[in-house]
């Protein structure tokens, strides 16, 4: 499956990095690039999506409220 997002090379390598030196400073594991790489993709298909959703629902109802104030000047 492919994942929603799609983030350029340098940015995956980057999280890829960031993963793994998570792995190693939180669990005290090493992991290679493949495995850091299937957790990316995973926290990408899986994960992301539900805080993206929730981002979206943020700024619907930011911007809903906004739109009630822009009626409140009506006259």
């Amino acid at each position: 499956m492919k994942s929603k997002f799609d983030l350029p090379k340098e940015k995956k390598d980057d999280l890829v990095k960031e993963i793994k030196a998570y792995f190693l400073d939180e669990r005290n594991e090493e992991i290679g690039d493949l495995a850091a790489m299937l957790m990316l993709e995973f926290i990408m298909e899986s994960i992301a999506p539900v805080f993206y959703n929730l981002g979206v629902e943020d700024s619907h109802t930011y911007m809903g409220e906004k739109l009630d104030d822009l009626f409140g000047i009506m006259k």
